[in-house]
């Protein structure tokens, strides 16, 4: 405020400004976020997500992955929060210094809620198209869960 003051612009009406672009794009980005919202709800009411997992694990099982975080990898992409939620089942049941805790911890640490992201951001500013870029994202958190797996079992 003091710079404003020096200045010499008109704080309040800078503030007001502001505001409004900020519900303008509220309102831009409401649609969209509803819309992620409902599909994550019906993901997990639907029991797909546990589909998912069960398909994963067997994937997982193979390559000598822990299982135990399947159910995170896979929700993390979607939905922040319900990641958080896994891993502190995860510190719970197993420990934040056991290997699947140091797994679980790299990729909270190295992926990005891919989903909520690209519609959050693309619906802000009106793109309609991020048919490439959810696949990149997808792809980069990918990446991230095999390096996070292959970082810490190198390290132990």
């Amino acid at each position: 405020m003091l710079y404003g003051m020096i200045k010499g612009t008109k704080i309040f009406d800078s503030f007001i400004e502001g505001a409004l672009e900020g519900l303008h794009t509220l309102y831009m980005i409401i649609p969209t976020l509803t819309g992620l919202v409902v599909a994550v709800e019906m993901l997990s009411q639907s029991g797909a997500i546990d589909l998912i997992c069960n398909a994963v694990t067997l994937v997982a099982d193979f390559f000598g992955f822990p299982k135990e975080i399947v159910p995170m990898a896979a929700l993390r992409p979607i939905s922040g929060s319900g990641a958080t939620a896994i891993l502190t089942n995860i510190f719970e049941n197993y420990g934040p210094d056991s290997v699947v805790g140091k797994i679980a911890s790299a990729l909270a640490g190295s992926t990005e809620t891919t989903f909520y992201a690209v519609t959050l951001y693309f619906g802000s500013v009106g793109i309609t198209k991020a048919r490439h870029t959810l696949w990149v994202g997808l792809c980069a958190d990918f990446t991230a869960l095999v390096m996070a797996i292959v970082t810490v079992k190198l390290m132990l």
